[in-house]
């Protein structure tokens, strides 16, 4: 006979959850953004989710830093699919940028965009910032960052245009990504990776828990 202690039958995507700190897998939870890295990583994670997108506006304001922008953004793409949903659930916003040299770097209008991003980058220390927001329908926002600090190598000429050929930049915020020919080219990091990809998971996971808690007390 199989003896299975209580916390072995517990269910993480699709079976049942008997931890109690883990209620929010319960939930639905909708991914207010369309990108495939984000959608990745959740399902790594064993995290069940459908996706929900609504356009906003992504233009920085005057005056805006970094962390405020990304936060912002997370915040507005989060609230306008949760306007959409008629039942409860948790609704994930995430906005990543990059930025160097003060200057924020979004995804690459077209190649030439994404060669002076490159170059940019090149041979430097340059910061990855994600924002997150989780917002309750009909209840709570929580809003938070993550920052990642990322060292590319220095690269030649033809090496930035050799990457550039390979279609990878188009999409990405700083055009490039670490999970794929990047990688190349990438001396060090200096915290979350997963940050780098778009989806900061333990932050998320630490504001889910928080979120849940804090409704059981409700």
């Amino acid at each position: 006979m199989l003896l299975r202690s209580p916390i072995e039958t517990r269910k993480l995507c699709g079976q049942q959850v008997n931890d109690k700190h883990m209620n929010f897998l319960r939930e639905k939870l909708v991914l207010a953004s369309s990108s495939p890295r984000r959608t990745e990583l959740l399902n790594r994670a064993g995290w069940p989710h459908e996706v929900m997108v609504e356009g906003i506006d992504e233009t920085v304001r005057p005056q805006e830093d970094p962390a405020t922008y990304v936060k912002r953004l997370a915040r507005s793409k989060a609230e306008a699919v949760a306007e959409r949903l008629e039942q409860g659930g948790l609704v994930l916003g995430a906005d990543t940028t990059v930025v160097c040299d003060n200057q924020i770097l979004g995804q690459p209008s077209d190649d030439a965009d994404a060669r002076r991003m490159l170059k940019l980058l090149n041979g430097k220390w340059h910061e990855v910032l994600t924002g997150v927001a989780l917002v309750r329908v009909g209840g709570e926002t929580r809003v938070d960052h993550e920052t990642t600090r990322v060292r590319f190598a220095e690269m030649s000429e033809s090496e930035i245009d050799w990457y550039v050929a390979s279609g990878e930049p188009v999409g990405k915020a700083g055009a490039y990504g670490i999970q794929g020919k990047a990688a190349l080219f990438i001396e060090e990091i200096e915290g979350d990776y997963f940050n780098i990809m778009g989806l900061p998971i333990r932050l998320i996971y630490k504001l889910a828990t928080n979120s849940c808690e804090r409704q059981d007390l409700d």
